[in-house]
């Protein structure tokens, strides 16, 4: 038998932060462990430059889009900053925008939770509303505030009703789904081209797919990787996200085996 192939790599690009007086770029534990949930090799990606975002690509067999505490800078979306307390991590947009825009058109199978959701919105042409509390008939959304414990944070907090003729009710067939909910701002314009796939019972928007993508595409405003071993439907999700990534790496490697074999050829001339 012949050793077993290795895992897809899937790039997790960091955060951008400050440590006492150093800048830090990392990622939170729970993505990277959600990642191998997946049966994925996670990768950690810091700050990239536009010329290295193909050869980034060339090596993914999957990108996910971790949330933050950062918001994503609404000059991306022609509005000026509402509220100048709120963190923002302009650093990171600067390169997560055109590598989603890249990753969708080569048919790299994504995954955005909380900001990456709102990222690849936003990637795509769509807006955000950076105070969904402040929106008339809105809820809000926003994460229990101190002194309450992080698992309290993360709990369930509302249910979302799941579009029974989209990616989402394919892989979740219940109709109706209880999720965490973590996040200040929320989808105002959907970008061209998007697919609703869930709403909270606000109308507010929790998942989107991308159509038009080569490749799995799915964008989840709820934080699925949280304890997701014990949640069925996390695993259901992640799952799937791993699925597509081995699919992408299987294309890959037979992508790599004609372009040796062209070359054998041409040699042999």
């Amino acid at each position: 038998m012949g050793a077993a192939s290795a895992p897809p790599v899937v790039l997790l690009p960091a955060d951008h932060r400050r440590l006492g007086e150093q800048r830090v770029q990392l990622v939170v534990t729970q993505y990277v462990e959600a990642v191998r949930l997946a049966g994925c090799l996670p990768l950690v990606v810091p700050a990239a430059r536009p010329e290295e975002l193909e050869v980034l690509l060339e090596m993914a067999d999957g990108v996910l889009l971790t949330g933050s505490p950062s918001n994503v800078h609404p000059s991306h979306f022609g509005e000026p900053v509402h509220d100048e307390s709120l963190p923002l991590d302009p650093a990171r947009d600067a390169w997560t925008l055109p590598l989603i825009r890249l990753a969708l058109q080569r048919g790299v199978p994504l995954l955005g939770i909380c900001r990456g959701f709102q990222e690849v919105n936003v990637a795509l042409g769509g807006s955000l509303h950076q105070a969904v509390q402040e929106q008339p008939g809105l809820q809000d959304h926003r994460a229990r505030p101190a002194p309450a414990t992080l698992a309290e944070q993360y709990s369930p907090a509302h249910e979302i009703a799941i579009a029974p003729d989209g990616l989402l009710g394919q892989l979740l067939p219940a109709p109706r789904l209880l999720v965490n909910s973590l996040h200040g701002q929320g989808i105002k314009r959907l970008a061209d081209g998007l697919q609703i796939e869930a709403r909270a019972d606000d109308g507010l928007i929790e998942a989107f797919s991308v159509p038009g993508s080569a490749g799995f595409a799915l964008c989840l405003q709820w934080h699925p990787e949280w304890q997701a071993a014990d949640n069925p439907a996390s695993m259901q999700l992640l799952s799937a996200f791993g699925a597509a990534c081995r699919q992408r790496q299987r294309e890959r490697e037979r992508e790599h085996q004609r372009h040796a074999a062209t070359l054998t050829d041409r040699q042999a001339l």
